[in-house]
């Protein structure tokens, strides 16, 4: 399980990370948002191509399923299930929420995502476990005590923000290290979208 291509396209930035056993290639844009979906597929096969792989060598394919952009996470999804229908191979699911705590630096802490309009997804983890998430005002996240950790520049308390570029590679090869890492892929929604929300 040492070949695999992994896309997130669930935040503003847009990341694609090929890994053929020693060699990875990983293809990361910062501020791309409203072009992901004409970059995703240019970009995963640049990073297949510098590090020799191509989608019927993968083992698996992962996608970061969300909480984050409604269709960003979509695009990552579509393009990670075409990948493994073609070439017949398992999903990794991955969520936000994971990506950043596999990146942290404490078993106990808080995951987070900025939702916009004072809100924010947050995820706990006890002990490396996680919690259910939520959908949380400023004030409720503040006081849950723990070390917080996301992408995003967040003005919050006890708060690091980590370097998303940096961080795929690592959540991909801790969720095999812990074993059991495949299954369906969905969409991650903590809330309903503007949209449902505002239907009667």
């Amino acid at each position: 399980m040492n070949k695999f291509l992994a896309v997130d396209t669930a935040s503003k930035h847009l990341t694609a990370l090929a890994v053929n056993g020693g060699k990875a290639s990983l293809k990361y844009l910062p501020d791309c948002a409203l072009k992901q979906s004409v970059l995703l597929i240019d970009e995963a096969c640049a990073a297949m191509d510098e590090a020799g792989l191509r989608p019927s060598d993968c083992d698996f394919f992962c996608a970061v399923t969300g909480p984050g952009s409604f269709t960003g996470i979509r695009i990552g999804i579509s393009a990670a299930k075409g990948f493994a229908l073609a070439a017949g191979r398992p999903l990794m699911p991955l969520t936000s929420f994971e990506l950043i705590a596999y990146n942290a630096d404490s078993d106990d802490l808080c995951a987070v995502i900025d939702a916009a309009h004072g809100h924010f997804y947050a995820c706990r983890f006890v002990s490396g476990s996680a919690c259910e998430p939520r959908y949380v005002s400023r004030e409720e996240l503040v006081g849950c005590g723990l070390p917080l950790f996301g992408f995003e520049r967040l003005d919050l308390p006890r708060y690091a923000a980590l370097d998303a570029g940096r961080c795929l590679l690592p959540a991909v090869l801790k969720k095999l290290e812990l074993g059991s890492p495949f299954g369906d892929v969905h969409a991650l929604y903590v809330r309903k979208s503007q949209a449902e929300e505002g239907r009667k």
